[in-house]
């Protein structure tokens, strides 16, 4: 639930690069508003920039921090892609 005293300023775009690919694609996270909040995304580096340029992003810097709550759901669709499913013991 969000605060009522909280607002959220739409007019602010983040963008992290997750890495550059040897194919030229760009894994990014884009965030509108609120940096915790974002969708990843895969463009290739042309489209990438003019992607930036068009939305006037602001750049963060180095690795998303990860919350250690240990909850399920915390994980990121490069991370489901590049590890097994945990089955049932």
């Amino acid at each position: 639930m969000i605060q009522d005293d909280m607002r959220i300023d739409v007019s602010k775009k983040y963008v992290r690069i997750v890495t550059r690919r040897p194919d030229g694609l760009v894994e990014f996270e884009f965030s509108i508003g609120l940096p915790e909040l974002y969708a990843e995304m895969l463009l290739p580096a042309e489209a990438f920039a003019a992607f930036c340029d068009s939305h006037q992003v602001i750049f963060l810097e180095g690795p998303r921090p990860l919350a250690d709550t240990g909850a399920d759901w915390e994980w990121r669709l490069r991370d489901a892609a590049q590890e097994r499913f945990r089955t049932a013991d």
